[in-house]
């Protein structure tokens, strides 16, 4: 993660959104509830056994945290069994911040979000509680998202549902565990991007990992869209909205608030 290019977090961003076709109607309120589905790992299991230390990445929660709670929306964060997430402290450093301030407003953001301190278990969660759904990354949810099945069942009903589903950057790995009663992936034939091979083979990453997000998500039978690596982008299928990387987070989170007004 520590040579990933820069960005700033607070330029404006200029991003291309892919929207195939309109959302299921979904009765939607002024003030909402959006669930932030977290991985509670601390590490990430690499091919020769190593443990490489991570979590959720600080932007992908700040941003769209900051984006959600300005419109007036309540945030609820989940985790499996409730446990209190870590962030990947590379994604505090100045370099993928766009300098020392930036990384320094990021830090002392996520510390004064109360709701990563008091996760509820996911375990528990139920979909009707909330307006819409989201998954940010890290590599994190490659070790325990990727297969967990409570996790799985929540993105099937959610998508099912019909309301907004935002998913980001490693996120998508939490895709892998949801499944039809045929085996079949609910996200099959969904025009979607996560996290590229591309722009894992520029982290340091590629050679090391025992498999990669892009390759798994094409094999379930998902559109992957490549944007330009470490540029923000966003897919919109019906009710998916899946941004590609850290630098994706924000304008994803423009795409959700819009699905729910």
């Amino acid at each position: 993660m520590d040579r990933r290019p820069t960005f700033d977090v607070n330029s404006g961003l200029t991003f291309r959104v892919r929207n195939v076709s309109p959302s299921p109607p979904v009765e939607r309120c002024d003030m909402a509830k959006i669930l932030f589905v977290m991985t509670g790992a601390d590490h990430w299991t690499l091919a020769d056994g190593t443990r490489h230390p991570t979590g959720f990445w600080g932007e992908e929660a700040v941003a769209p945290y900051r984006a959600f709670t300005a419109a007036g929306h309540e945030v609820v964060v989940a985790t499996p069994g409730a446990v209190v997430p870590t962030v990947d402290r590379a994604s505090l450093a100045p370099e993928v911040n766009g300098g020392q301030e930036a990384a320094d407003a990021i830090a002392a953001e996520l510390a004064a979000i109360p709701a990563l301190r008091q996760p509820v278990a996911l375990e528990k969660v139920e979909l009707a509680d909330y307006a819409a759904v989201f998954y940010p990354g890290g590599h994190g949810p490659m070790e325990d998202l990727a297969v967990n099945t409570d996790s799985g069942r929540l993105l099937t009903a959610a998508l099912d549902s019909g309301k907004p589903l935002g998913v980001v950057c490693h996120g998508p790995a939490a895709l892998l565990a949801a499944a039809r009663p045929d085996g079949t992936s609910p996200f099959a034939g969904y025009r979607l991007t996560a996290f590229t091979n591309a722009e894992e083979t520029q982290a340091g990453f590629a050679d090391k990992a025992e498999w990669l997000l892009q390759d798994r998500l094409v094999a379930l039978g998902a559109d992957f869209q490549e944007g330009e690596p470490w540029a923000p982008y966003v897919v919109v299928d019906r009710n998916l909205i899946t941004g590609q990387n850290p630098a994706s987070s924000a304008p994803l989170a423009a795409e959700l608030l819009k699905a729910l007004s």
